[in-house]
């Protein structure tokens, strides 16, 4: 049996996409997710809930029924759905950046996705959810707080001078906390890493735009790599 929760009527249109069936042992989400199923538990029936009180009610009840298994899905966690706005909402001072319509995450988990339908969005938090996945050696129990780690910086290290450099020269910021995992994509404000990719050729004479996600500490050891080797070849004349 099942009680399935209506969405408040409300600007942000909070969505619960929550199912008290889970696959057990897997760590994957079912893409029909993405169409919200508002399950708690027992009879069929709508009811109306203050918004502020969803996140703990849902997480609540994700932390009870997790005691029924020992390995969580993606469906297994929290997970609220909402519509940020109109799509063509625009951000930033070029206002190239869309708004995406949707955004999906886990409650207490900063694990997030967004897009421009539900399903984009739940798509997106599914990516990153399987990501997770694969580094942690342990999935957080759903309905737990869990708490934030930086990413490794031992590879942006290795080049500080480099990396202070680019984040002036081509990325235009004097300060920026960026990780081994940080991307072009963090400061493109557009759908498109051309110009990036046009700088860097411009300033250190190297084509970065096959390395995937425009990853920065891949950028970074390719341009240091093509500086040795110019200094190599200088003291060879």
């Amino acid at each position: 049996m099942h009680m399935a929760m209506t969405a408040i009527p409300d600007s942000l249109e909070f969505l619960i996409v929550s199912s008290i069936h889970g696959r057990r042992g897997k760590c994957q989400t079912k893409t029909e997710a993405a169409t919200p199923r508002k399950h708690i538990l027992g009879m069929k029936m709508a009811i109306q809930i203050p918004k502020n009180l969803y996140p703990n009610l849902l997480t609540g009840w994700k932390f009870l029924l997790s005691f029924r298994k020992t390995n969580w899905s993606l469906e297994d966690y929290p997970i609220l759905l909402s519509k940020q706005g109109n799509s063509s909402q625009r951000l930033g001072e070029t206002g190239r950046w869309t708004l995406p319509a949707y955004s999906a995450r886990i409650v207490n988990w900063a694990l997030s996705g967004s897009g421009d339908t539900a399903e984009e969005a739940m798509n997106s938090l599914a990516k990153a959810f399987n990501s997770a996945c694969e580094k942690r050696p342990a999935m957080p129990r759903p309905g737990t707080r869990v708490p934030i780690t930086f990413a490794s910086q031992e590879r942006i290290a290795a080049h500080s001078a480099l990396t202070q450099e680019f984040l002036e020269s081509v990325l235009g910021h004097g300060e920026a906390w960026i990780s081994d995992e940080s991307s072009l994509w963090d400061f493109a404000l557009g759908h498109s890493l051309d110009d990036y990719y046009t700088k860097i050729r411009s300033l250190y004479g190297v084509d970065v735009s096959d390395i995937p996600g425009g990853n920065l500490a891949e950028i970074l050891e390719r341009i240091a790599k093509s500086k040795q080797k110019r200094i190599e070849s200088s003291g060879e004349r």
